[in-house]
């Protein structure tokens, strides 16, 4: 299947949505290694673009070296050295237009802020993705990376790749893919041999829940013990659903992308558009009489079960679970503040203690305790 020109003309809208996710993502994500004095950190976009759309929109380039310049003074304080790899390559094309423009749209950049040379290097390469990975994954896995695979198509879906990033002990990982496509050609064999997706097993959840359903397989995909977690963000363009994958090891980055994707969506935190029919949950049901849930309420309801099923004991138990889910430690707080009100629990503490705060960074364990019924 041939993949579009992506560039020919202005962003959509969804593609907006995606390269704001993408350069949230990076804001939240260097400050970590910039604050630890790390000697240097690498960025790597496969799928780089042009630098800009038609209309002057910026794309994931510029919009890296925008937030590199916001924490300029801190990296230099750090003495921190950010090396960025930029790949664009247009196959079967002698003239290599669109990566002749990313350079121009990036040395431009850097020209007009010249202290950022001081810090950043831009690595630029007009490479097949296939042949790239392999002579780079070395330096992915050497240094703390950040990794955006935004390909268009499905020729570069291959769990292969997801495996290696596997290995690596400090990547985090944003893969756009097309999911859409799998839903229609999923069980033809120019796909089965980029990514053997079950489609039986994938069509037995309604076509908006395809980029999730990609992402439930291809967590089974990962070895048994393996530290890698995977969350979609599923993106809906017309008729199509496309979507983001996010992988990371730490669960300080779950976290940090949990609150960029429930910031964009506060009703479900998976997508931009009511995947899980939010608007309908406030309607009365003509038989029971009761409304529906909404995504979170659900969550909160399974977390007051397992509570009480003396499943889930502590703010540390709570939290892990909250981000297996998909959820924010804040979600959590909720329930278990309504529980203490209501009686069912005590503990010790003014506040719940379901944050990366207090469960990694400096542990605090708080025990939950059932109320015996009078």
């Amino acid at each position: 299947m041939a993949a579009k020109n992506l560039h020919d003309k202005p962003f959509t809208e969804e593609t907006i949505t995606k390269l704001e996710i993408f350069e949230d993502y990076a804001e939240a994500w260097l400050p970590t290694f910039i604050m630890q004095g790390t000697p240097q950190i690498c960025i790597f976009d496969f799928f780089a673009g042009t630098g800009y759309d038609k209309s002057g929109i910026a794309g994931s380039p510029i919009r890296l070296l925008e937030k590199i310049r916001k924490l300029k003074a801190l990296v230099f304080d750090k003495k921190v050295q950010i090396k960025i790899y930029l790949n664009e390559f247009e196959p079967n094309k002698k003239e290599q237009k669109k990566f002749e423009l990313l350079k121009l749209s990036c040395d431009d950049y850097m020209a007009k802020y010249p202290s950022l040379k001081h810090i950043v290097e831009i690595v630029y390469d007009n490479e097949d993705f296939e042949t790239l990975f392999p002579k780079l994954l070395p330096t992915i896995k050497k240094y703390p990376a950040l990794v955006y695979l935004d390909q268009n198509g499905i020729k570069f879906t291959s769990e292969k790749y997801f495996l290696e990033l596997e290995k690596t002990p400090q990547t985090d990982f944003l893969y756009f893919i097309s999911s859409s496509y799998f839903w229609r050609f999923g069980k033809l064999d120019e796909f089965k041999m980029n990514l053997d997706i079950d489609m039986d097993e994938a069509k037995k959840n309604p076509y908006k829940f395809i980029h999730v359903s990609i992402i439930e397989q291809l967590r089974k995909m990962l070895p048994a013990r393996t530290k890698l977690k995977l969350y979609p963000f599923s993106l809906k363009k017309g008729v199509n659903i496309h979507g983001i994958i996010f992988g990371a090891s730490h669960i300080r980055a779950v976290d940090k992308f949990l609150t960029i994707a429930w910031d964009r969506n506060k009703d479900n935190g998976q997508a931009n558009f009511d995947i899980f029919d939010h608007a309908s949950v406030n309607q009365i049901d003509m038989f029971s009489g009761q409304r529906g849930r909404s995504r979170i309420e659900s969550f909160q309801d399974t977390v007051k079960t397992k509570i009480l099923n003396a499943e889930i004991n502590n703010n540390f138990d709570l939290y892990n679970y909250s981000m297996d889910e998909g959820f924010l430690g804040a979600h959590a707080s909720e329930c278990i503040k309504t529980m203490k009100k209501g009686k069912q629990i005590t503990y010790d503490c003014t506040s719940p203690l379901v944050n990366y705060q207090n469960v990694y960074k400096v542990p605090r364990k708080l025990n939950y305790l059932i109320n015996k019924k009078n």
